[in-house]
């Protein structure tokens, strides 16, 4: 009976309801099965294709979908769609690692301004406040043309550009953690920052984090498409969803050669829209007003 009733009020606690309410979201499950299916297309895909993505067929130039090549070649006759599938794993590798460090950057600013007092509370607040005046495309262009082209320099500037909304966010909920008895009883008893920050701060920030992440990944695939297609993202020739929209940029392309530009478009698209999906599915069901 004991366990009985342990269960079915675990079964009735937050994370359960919250669980629930994304099941009942038919966008939210239709947007993360289309991800599911992307992702897996992206990682188990090349395994399949006889073409990798920098094999170059002089024969096979500009070659319309069919036969040996599903979605064409480009103008110097490699496969579309092994560099569109190289170009969503260069993507997804370069938002979730950026959303990745964003995310440890926001939560911690924004929790040690929360729970370290007025003065550090101040000083963070106001970098903050720096950091989000700075206007966003110069800022990125600037950032962008200083660490140069690359992977790795790419996942620095979306991760230094994605962190000031996420810490207002981590701290406006943690001030009123702040004065929640469990939490002055903690400060009471001699409990550290880094003790608030890891037993309280971080477990009453979770679904913050979640949603942000999961928004966020998709504005980070944007971002780096963006980057790529300008030349300062990451550079050909290895492939992503900007670089080959920027390949196929020319008049003569866009018209006779369609298919260079659709499927990383396509692409693009989907897999924005399908995040986005989610990540409005978890608010929603992290939000306990759903239930009103």
């Amino acid at each position: 009976m004991a366990i009985a009733g342990l269960l079915q009020r675990h079964a009735k606690g937050p994370l359960a309801r919250a669980v629930r309410r994304f099941a009942a979201n038919g966008a939210a499950l239709a947007g993360l099965a289309i991800l599911l299916a992307m992702l897996a297309l992206i990682l188990a895909g090349p395994a399949f294709l006889a073409h990798q993505p920098n094999d170059i067929d002089l024969l096979a130039i500009n070659q319309p979908p069919g036969g040996e090549h599903l979605l064409g070649t480009d103008g110097v006759g490699r496969d579309v769609l092994a560099r569109l599938l190289e170009g969503g794993r260069i993507s997804m590798l370069v938002a979730t690692v950026s959303v990745a460090i964003s995310l440890v950057i926001g939560f911690i600013v924004g929790s040690v301004a929360a729970m370290g007092g007025r003065f550090l509370d101040g000083l963070l607040m106001r970098g903050v406040d720096l950091a989000m005046t700075l206007p966003p495309v110069i800022f990125l262009l600037v950032l962008a043309s200083i660490t140069g082209a690359g992977i790795g320099s790419t996942i620095l500037v979306i991760a230094l550009l994605s962190w000031p909304v996420l810490s207002r966010m981590v701290r406006s909920r943690l001030l009123e953690l702040r004065e929640r008895d469990f939490v002055v009883a903690a400060r009471g008893m001699g409990a550290g920052l880094g003790h608030l920050l890891w037993r309280h701060g971080l477990p009453n920030s979770i679904d913050i984090l979640v949603v942000y992440a999961t928004l966020q990944i998709a504005a980070a695939i944007l971002l780096e498409a963006g980057l790529s297609f300008l030349g300062l993202g990451v550079p050909p020739p290895d492939a992503s969803w900007g670089n080959m929209l920027n390949a196929a940029r020319s008049s003569i392309v866009l018209e006779r050669a369609p298919w260079q530009w659709m499927s990383p478009g396509a692409a693009l698209v989907i897999t924005v829209l399908a995040i986005n999906f989610v990540g409005d599915g978890l608010r929603d069901a992290f939000d306990p007003r759903s239930d009103l």
